[in-house]
């Protein structure tokens, strides 16, 4: 949701300009991410890991630790609030159910099913309806035919228009998301090398051009951004139903989000604080 949010945000109110931070931030997050991930290959010792090791029996090395620790665990809640009032978001553009019984039972069910039960198949089924969304944002990108040489400019070209920062610094945090680095080479898999430079390359250049093609989108919304007014914008190139699948997809995403910054932060604190 934050990803939809920020991007559709700088098309309303930048146009193509903040391209350039979706390009530059969706490489970064692939550079960071194989890292991240080879560390783990390589030696067996996920990034908390490796951190602890590094840096405990040096001096300050404690205090680095628990930086670290606690910049993940507070960056974590600050993103589970996006998260879950994302998905509020996107629930109260298709039902009408008062947001803080939507939020309360949001959270508690994300609780439930961190404590108790299996995510992956949820994990599946949101995805799926996740990718559907981005395909509608892409097709919509494609349907209005933006200038290509203002596309490519404000890919390639970095600039900075008044006003622009707090946008700026938002597209490159929603899409180099920190603790994903310490999730990512926390949890078992059974790649090789190559298949995981690859997988991850290919997973995360895909959400990136789904970025570009919500901020593309968001061009195109006359005045402030709103959720409301995105809707009107995608079914008025798609149709009706465009709007239900994105009220349903920005639930998908923030719910399913909810379950992975609290088991992200779960994985970090374990991995800098537990003892072999």
């Amino acid at each position: 949701p934050g990803t939809v949010t920020t991007a559709a945000s700088a098309g309303a109110g930048f146009g193509f300009s903040l391209l350039w931070a979706l390009v530059f931030s969706t490489l970064a997050c692939v550079v960071l991410q194989e890292a991240s991930a080879r560390l783990t290959a390589v030696s067996g010792r996920n990034l908390g890991e490796a951190i602890r090791d590094y840096f405990y029996e040096r001096p300050m090395g404690k205090t680095v630790v628990f930086l670290v620790l606690g910049s993940i665990i507070f960056g974590c809640a600050a993103y589970e609030t996006g998260n879950i009032l994302g998905a509020i978001a996107g629930a109260s553009l298709i039902l009408h159910i008062s947001p803080f019984v939507l939020t309360l039972s949001t959270g508690i069910l994300s609780a439930l099913l961190l404590w108790f039960g299996s995510t992956r198949t949820i994990a599946q089924v949101m995805g799926f309806i996740v990718a559907f969304m981005g395909i509608c944002f892409l097709t919509t990108a494609i349907i209005i035919n933006p200038p290509l040489g203002a596309v490519l400019k404000g890919s390639l070209v970095p600039s900075f228009p008044d006003g622009s920062a707090l946008l700026i610094l938002a597209l490159i945090g929603t899409t180099v998301v920190p603790y994903n680095l310490f999730l990512g080479s926390g949890l078992k898999h059974t790649q090789s090398l190559r298949e995981m430079r690859w997988s991850l390359a290919l997973a995360i250049i895909i959400g990136g051009l789904i970025s570009i093609g919500v901020l593309i989108v968001g061009t195109s919304i006359a005045g402030t951004f709103t959720f409301e007014a995105l809707a009107h914008e995608l079914q008025l190139r798609l149709g009706d139903w465009a709007a239900w699948f994105l009220g349903f997809g920005l639930y998908a995403a923030g719910f399913s989000s909810a379950l992975t910054a609290p088991l992200a932060a779960a994985i970090t604190a374990r991995s800098l604080w537990s003892e072999d």
